[in-house]
Parts: C-alpha cells; structure tokens; sequence
C-alpha cells in the first residue's frame, strides 16, 4: 500500500509541469502589436515620458481602464429598445352608466 501511495505522488508529480505547460497558449506580442497598443495608451492619455515612480502605476492603470472602456463599447446590439417589460399599464376607470 506504501509503494502504491508513493508510486500515484510521483506520478502526480511528473504530471503538474506537462499540465502546466500545455495551458500556457500565449504566443509573444509582435512588434506591430506592442506599437499599436502603445498608440492606444497614448490616444487614452498615458504619456511615458512624463511618467514618474510615484505616478506610474495609477496613470497608466487609468488609462489602460479608458482602453478597455472604449474596446468594450463596439461589442453587442445597442442597449436601447421601444418596449418595456415587467410595468403595468394604467388602470382605466370604465364610464358610469346612469339610468
């Protein structure tokens, strides 16, 4: 029982680098792709050469946020419609009949 409980650790063992390597998809940014979203940063305000130690992460977090506003706005259907659901209509009182 101790050799089947060290034999499944070593397994274990020599499995977690091959998972761990078969998940990283990531290829490595281009130059082209770097410049472009340098370009971004810039047209949403970050400036690196004023960027200083006590500015540098708030300055380009805000801008990386305004980026990702903007990316995010050209996804889906427009927001706006002409009907409502869920409201109830206005009770109308009926006429009165004397007689």
């Amino acid at each position: 029982m101790n050799s089947l409980i060290k034999a499944v650790a070593l397994v274990a063992v020599l499995a977690a680098p091959v998972a761990a390597f078969a998940q990283s998809d990531q290829q490595p940014l281009t130059r082209a792709e770097v410049k472009a979203q340098l370009k971004q940063l810039e047209d949403a305000g970050y400036n690196p050469a004023v960027a200083t130690d006590a500015t540098y992460p708030a300055d380009i977090q805000a801008a990386e946020a305004r980026v990702a506003a903007q990316n995010a706005t050209g996804y889906g259907s427009p927001a706006g419609g002409t009907s409502q659901t869920g409201a109830n209509a206005p009770m109308q009182q009926a006429p009165m009949n004397s007689q």
